[in-house]
């Protein structure tokens, strides 16, 4: 069996895709509304990637701390969205640029990981981790094999050199790897002792030490933007909350040779991303399993939901448009961006999850001085 994978359990696993901070906005008014529908009480797996990883972070370390009553967390908004709303609101990436340029010790990845541990309080150890609730997974990419490295309580590694069983990384270090979007928070350098690590049946690069002793470390968005990896095909129910960039279409490109690398690269991840998509939306309709995706760029009619909030396409996008730096958004557009996570997974879970079919439409928005119809 390959390295990570599992039988496929029973039970709701939440992907949360990457998208710097307008991605953790979108993703707060998502659990928002999983959590009114009883749906975040009953997760078993959170995988995240880079800004999805920050929302995921914040998570975790105050999951302890949530008050389930007949499965919804009275004290959610207190707890996870308003620090998360807070961090949204200093900018964090151009500092931490400066600072890492200045000093020959730290790089910038360094300083935003000082930052997640001092504004956000992600100094815990993923082996502090509740034992109760879903599991935390946080996808970097390791630069060397060029696959995801996962962070997670009960073990870190990569299917290519093994896992670490015994390890001792904050949930800083764990979002930091997760969110260092190259070229300039990237790589993050982790030295590790290599005897750590535990040969598994496919680690086919577990011989060369060197790769299990310096780690190189980059946002997950690199392999994987979605954070799909880890739940889909093992999970009876997956959930997958996209506030990635949609692709643009751009009929005056310019054919100078720098525009065009970008323009590559932005096709190459594009097909990436969709093709991941189209597997798993397709694993829906096969009924391999059962749940339902939204994204960031999602026209909400498209869920065919006569009850379902009203926004704008206009609106749609250009919140799929507001940059994904680690830069202040104002109280605006963190409205909006939460209120607009709210509205599509309200409107994805209500269209295609069966069990939700009776539940009405919400009465109003989280930030209802930010409406969406304009």
């Amino acid at each position: 069996m390959p390295f990570g994978s599992e039988p496929r359990e029973e039970g709701s696993a939440l992907a949360l895709s990457g998208g710097g901070y307008r991605a953790v906005l979108f993703h707060c008014g998502t659990l928002i509304r999983l959590n009114e529908l009883g749906v975040l009480a009953r997760l078993k797996r959170v995988s995240s990637v880079s800004g999805g990883s920050i929302t995921a972070g914040v998570l975790a370390t105050r999951w302890s701390k949530l008050k389930f009553q007949n499965g919804i967390a009275a004290n959610l908004y207190k707890e996870v969205i308003e620090p998360l709303r807070k961090f949204c609101s200093d900018t964090v990436d151009v500092s931490s640029i400066f600072a890492g340029a200045l000093n020959p010790f730290k790089t910038a990845g360094d300083y935003v990981i000082d930052a997640y541990r001092k504004k956000l309080g992600l100094h815990i150890k993923l082996t502090d981790l509740p034992d109760t609730g879903p599991r935390f997974v946080f996808n970097s990419t390791n630069f060397a094999t060029g696959v995801s490295f996962r962070f997670s309580k009960p073990y870190c590694g990569d299917y290519h050199i093994g896992l670490i069983r015994n390890h001792s990384f904050d949930v800083a270090t764990a979002v930091g790897c997760s969110s260092a979007f190259p070229p300039v928070l990237s790589p993050i350098e982790l030295n590790v002792d290599p005897t750590l690590f535990t040969r598994t049946d496919h680690a086919d690069l577990y011989d060369q030490v060197d790769l299990r002793t310096h780690l190189s470390l980059a946002d997950g968005g690199v392999y994987d933007n979605m954070g799909l990896e880890t739940v889909w095909g093992r999970f009876s129910e997956v959930l997958a909350s996209d506030a990635g960039k949609p692709f643009e279409i751009d009929s005056k490109f310019s054919a100078l040779w720098p525009k065009q690398l970008q323009r590559v690269m932005n096709i190459g991840l594009n097909q990436a991303l969709a093709l991941r998509k189209r597997m798993l939306i397709n694993a829906f309709i096969a009924k391999e399993c059962s749940g339902a995706y939204w994204g960031i760029g999602t026209p909400i009619a498209r869920y065919g939901l006569a009850s379902s909030l009203s926004v704008s396409e206009e609106k749609t996008l250009a919140l799929s448009k507001v940059r994904t730096r680690l830069d202040a958004l104002s109280e605006r557009e963190q409205g909006e961006l939460i209120n607009w996570g709210y509205a599509i997974t309200d409107a994805a879970i209500r269209a295609h999850l069966p069990r939700f079919a009776g539940q009405s439409r919400p009465s109003a928005v989280p930030v209802p001085q930010f409406p969406l119809v304009n």
